[in-house]
C-alpha cells in the first residue's frame, strides 16, 4: 500500500476511534466537538496582544448613576479579571488589585490612567461597568451585563489605543436557573467569572468551547 494512503487510513482510524470512545461518554453533540478538538484543535488567537510584556492595571468602573448599586461588582469583576490575565496571559504583569484598591480608597480620581501613573504600570486595562444584574423576574437568576474595554498605554498618555464595545453578556444564555437552585452569592460569583473570562479572551489565545462549556455550568 502507498505511504501516504496507509498514513492517511491510520489518521481516519485515530479519529475514528477517538470519536467512538467519547460519544458514548459524552452525548452525540458533545462527544463530537471534543472528538475534532482531539484531530484539529480549537485555539482562537487574542484580538488584542499589546498586553503582552507588559505591567498591566486592570480597573473598573461604573457610571456615576449606577456608582452605588454596582460597586461591589466592578471590584470584584476587577479581581477577576487580572486573575484571569495572570493565569493565562503570556507574560502578563497584573498589578495586585490590592494595591489599586488602597489607592482607589485613599484619592478621588475619574481618570483611570491616574492610577495607572500611581500603580506604575505600563498598560491600563479598563473596563466600564454600564450594567449589572442578578435576576430576571422574582423567581430566575440570569446574569447580563454591558461593558465597555479600552486599553491605555502609559506612554501615550490618555490616548486610548484599543476599544472594544462587546455585546450584552447574559448567562446563561437560554434560560434562567430557578432561585431554588443555587444562592445569591454563588450565582453572583459564576456570573462575574463568566463575565471576566470573556473580557479576558480578548487578550490572550483561548479554547472556543469555553463559552458553551461555562454556559452549561450555571445548570449544575
Amino acid at each position: 500500500m502507498d505511504r501516504s494512503l496507509l498514513a492517511s487510513c491510520r489518521r481516519w482510524t485515530l479519529w475514528a476511534l477517538c470519536v467512538g470512545a467519547i460519544l458514548p461518554a459524552t452525548g452525540c453533540a458533545s462527544g463530537l466537538a471534543a472528538a475534532l478538538w482531539v484531530i484539529k484543535g480549537t485555539d482562537v488567537n487574542a484580538e488584542y496582544n499589546g498586553l503582552q510584556g507588559k505591567k498591566v492595571a486592570v480597573i473598573c468602573q461604573p457610571p456615576a448613576s449606577l456608582k452605588y448599586s454596582t460597586s461591589s461588582a466592578a471590584k470584584e469583576l476587577a479581581v477577576e479579571v487580572t486573575r484571569m490575565l495572570k493565569a493565562n496571559g503570556k507574560k502578563i504583569d497584573v498589578v495586585d488589585p490590592r494595591e489599586i484598591a488602597k489607592w482607589t480608597d485613599a484619592h478621588d480620581w475619574e481618570d483611570p490612567t491616574e492610577i495607572g501613573k500611581a500603580v506604575d504600570a505600563d498598560m491600563v486595562l479598563a473596563i466600564e461597568l454600564d450594567d449589572f444584574k442578578l435576576y430576571e423576574g422574582q423567581t430566575l437568576y440570569r446574569g447580563k451585563a454591558n461593558v465597555v474595554l479600552k486599553v491605555y498605554d502609559m506612554k501615550k498618555g490618555k490616548e486610548v489605543v484599543w476599544e472594544k464595545f462587546p455585546s450584552q453578556s447574559i448567562y446563561p444564555a437560554t434560560t434562567g436557573v430557578p432561585t431554588t437552585d443555587k444562592q445569591e452569592g454563588y450565582f453572583r460569583r459564576e456570573f462575574i467569572r463568566v463575565l471576566a473570562d470573556e473580557i479576558g479572551r480578548y487578550f490572550y489565545d483561548h479554547d472556543s468551547r469555553a463559552a458553551f462549556a461555562a454556559d452549561s455550568q450555571a445548570f449544575k
